[in-house]
């Protein structure tokens, strides 16, 4: 990939489970200074500490040094030019609403989140709109895509999307977090991008179980097929592009979770299969 950015900054990656510890290890890698807050005290100590390493999600990997982490989420938020939100949906309106304020009124928001929450069926996108100041609503961004955890931290090619309502911050992230190994395209379809990371979970589940029947190759390209035919419905009465789930968001994302053996939701089939 040609004509990448040389800018570096100052990098919060909110969240220590094994996809926020990934993102935060690419971002040192690429020599972004990054602090990560992580909920877990040892988390935060293993970071720290003479070993390097997140035992507790992601064990066997070692982190830069330009990556720090620490337990105060307001020294994280308040002091982060690029701020990656990777918490799970369910928390993420009690991780940032006693924060919201301390934000930066310039810094770019990007919700590396997947999913939909059971309650008010809200997105990711929705939840920050309701929870964040009215101020950074046009400095939000969301990753999404085809991305193992344990393979992009190994420096694994990976190729994710990028989705802002304003394309200046899409192209702002995508050049900040681009690399060789790790490519970013960019799209304003927000709607499409949220919602094939999150309706894919279903589909894989249910590849899952027909592989635990042992049904066969056929049934699963069925699934995958037919069940991106049902996603594209869906997502176009939310809004969405129908474009948008014929790439990374949707399609890349649904094959790799639905075929992929580090997938979690697949395994869930799996077993009940």
């Amino acid at each position: 990939m040609s004509g990448l950015s040389t800018e570096r900054t100052s990098v919060g990656v909110v969240g220590g489970g094994a996809w926020g510890t990934a993102l935060a290890v690419h971002c040192a890698r690429m020599g972004h200074q990054v602090q990560l807050w992580a909920l877990e005290p040892e988390v935060v100590a293993g970071i720290n500490g003479p070993d390097r390493e997140n035992s507790l999600y992601l064990p066997g990997h070692k982190c830069p040094a330009g990556l720090s982490a620490s337990s105060s989420l307001q020294e994280v938020t308040s002091s982060s030019n690029l701020l990656l939100i990777v918490v799970p949906t369910p928390f993420m309106e009690k991780t940032l609403a006693p924060v919201a304020a301390a934000l930066k009124p310039d810094s770019i928001l990007v919700s590396c989140t997947k999913g939909i929450l059971n309650d008010t069926l809200e997105t990711p996108h929705e939840i920050l709109l309701r929870v964040l100041p009215g101020a950074v609503h046009s400095q939000l961004a969301y990753l999404s895509g085809p991305s193992f955890a344990s393979e992009v931290v190994q420096g694994l090619p990976t190729v994710v999307t990028i989705a802002a309502q304003e394309e200046s911050v899409a192209a702002r992230v995508q050049a900040l977090l681009s690399t060789p190994r790790f490519r970013c395209y960019r799209t304003n379809d927000v709607i499409g991008v949220e919602l094939g990371g999150a309706l894919k979970n279903v589909l894989a589940i249910a590849c899952g179980i027909s592989d635990g029947l042992n049904l066969g190759n056929n049934a699963r390209a069925a699934l995958i097929t037919r069940g991106l035919a049902e996603i594209t419905r869906l997502a176009v009465a939310k809004g969405a592009n129908p474009l948008t789930m014929g790439g990374l968001a949707g399609m890349g994302d649904l094959v790799l979770t639905c075929t992929g053996d580090l997938s979690r939701n697949r395994t869930v089939g799996l077993r009940l299969g």
